[in-house]
């Protein structure tokens, strides 16, 4: 696979890293410290922008401990990042917590990115769709 590129927006910007060999997310660090009250969003610069390889996106996923110990979780999770954007990577932090507020330091570990493979097949219009044991059953439908 080509390198991920990327770029520091600011020079205080921590570049992603692994916590172990073999894992598949790249930690994301926070550039500038903050705090977030019960219930409250905010969006979290990196300082860092990216060049994804070619046919590959990037998720934006929530890190587990920061969910287990504050209930600190991602707005959009996943957030998706297309192969064309070169913007900073921004971190939207929810506390879910109804009584804490989560805060953080610059460097702070705030979420994970993951790079996966991305199919992009032409769409076509279906006259008919062929047909499968599962059908339209949608949610609940496999049972609990």
């Amino acid at each position: 696979m080509t390198a991920l590129q990327v770029r520091r927006l600011d020079p205080r910007a921590v570049l992603p890293t692994r916590a172990h060999p073999g894992d598949a997310g790249l930690d994301l660090r926070a550039l500038g410290g903050g705090s977030l009250d019960p219930g409250q969003r905010v969006s979290v610069a990196t300082g860092l922008a990216i060049a994804l390889p070619a046919g590959h996106a990037g998720l934006v996923l929530p890190r587990s401990g920061l969910g287990l110990r504050h209930g600190v979780t991602l707005v959009n999770s996943p957030g998706l990042i297309d192969e064309g954007f070169r913007g900073e990577l921004r971190v939207l932090l929810l506390n879910t917590d109804a009584e804490a507020v989560f805060s953080w330091e610059p460097g702070d570990r705030i979420a994970q990115l993951v790079l996966v493979a991305v199919a992009t097949p032409p769409v076509v219009e279906a006259p008919s769709l062929a047909t499968t044991a599962r059908g339209a059953g949608g949610f609940g439908s496999s049972g609990i």
